[in-house]
């Protein structure tokens, strides 16, 4: 990995920028739940590796740390000192499936920093797209609680950088992950501002996510059965998420990308092929074109087949690098 901070001339036009910026930090890599769990450094080495040997010319930039105050406007004190204030030696268990070692706090520092950097690049125009390749993973991370692999809450707090930070008025999270993002709708299901959209597979963990969770209009969940397929994620996507964004005109496009719907995947039980992953970036980037100006930022959260993760992110990212 490089740092391509070099690739960008402030005096290049418009027209010389790269379209595409990929922010990550190795920090991520050192974030160890322990072993045997499913969500480890080598879900992001993965993904490193194929996206620099499948697409070599990208444009790689350094994720920063994340202040404590983008993380106050989405996170409580309370869940703050619990990530940010605690001493670990060894391991530290908040939930049965949410585990901290002692460089933990960097890593999820990085992954909300990484989100809120690329929401600055796309919003200044630097670059028009970007991908955030960090861990741990976000979306399951509520206000106040860290939970499902999540410490901190990337997309949500990238969601409230671009309102209070860029004065924007409409944000849509656009949420692929096998599973459903309750923290993202949690945060967000009183806030008009954003619109939360999800395909999930239901039931299947946390158990929520169902078509009557619909904030204050909102909040739009499409349930996936075990078992579905490519003709049922596009379906959910066609007739009903994808609808939604075009008439909620976003000013800006976020991607909770989450891998797991393959049928590669150990923790659930949906058989979606990298193609599907293909033909959704591609209709997410066509929305991003026609009402926010191509403004797109996605942040990597699940998949646990090394070998589907790799295929699905590398056409996940060539998809955005087009």
């Amino acid at each position: 990995m490089s740092d391509a901070t070099a690739d960008l001339d402030p005096a290049a036009g418009p027209g010389h920028r790269p379209a595409l910026a990929v922010f990550t930090h190795l920090a991520c890599l050192d974030h160890d739940p322990g072993l045997g769990h499913p969500e480890n450094p080598a879900r992001l080495a993965a993904v490193l590796d194929a996206l620099e040997s499948g697409l070599p010319d990208l444009t790689w930039l350094e994720a920063p740390q994340a202040l404590r105050s983008q993380l106050s406007r989405v996170h409580t004190p309370a869940l703050l000192a619990e990530v940010l204030d605690r001493h670990v030696e060894g391991h530290y268990r908040i939930d049965a499936d949410t585990i901290m070692n002692n460089c933990s706090r960097e890593a999820a520092l990085r992954a909300v920093g990484a989100g809120v950097a690329a929401v600055d690049a796309v919003m200044s125009g630097s670059h028009r797209r970007a991908f955030c390749a960090v861990r741990p993973p976000g979306h399951h991370a509520t206000a106040d609680i860290a939970m499902g692999f999540c410490l901190f809450n990337a997309v949500a707090v990238a969601a409230a950088h671009a309102l209070e930070q860029h004065g924007l008025s409409r944000v849509v999270i656009a949420d692929f992950d096998v599973h459903h993002g309750n923290g993202s709708q949690d945060i967000f299901q009183r806030d008009p501002r954003v619109m939360y959209l999800s395909s999930h597979q239901a039931p299947l963990y946390p158990g929520t996510g169902y078509h009557e969770e619909r904030g204050v209009g909102n909040i739009l969940n499409a349930q996936l059965p075990p078992g579905s397929g490519s003709a049922a994620f596009r379906a959910a996507w066609s007739d009903a998420l994808l609808p939604a964004i075009d008439q909620f005109r976003p000013q800006l496009v976020l991607v909770s990308a989450g891998f797991d719907g393959h049928r590669l995947e150990p923790l659930a039980d949906l058989n979606l092929e990298t193609d599907d992953y293909t033909w959704l970036t591609a209709e997410l980037l066509a929305r991003a074109e026609r009402h926010a100006r191509g403004r797109i930022v996605s942040l990597l959260e699940g998949g646990y087949s090394l070998t589907a993760l790799r295929e699905c992110a590398l056409a996940h990212v060539r998809a955005l690098a087009v």
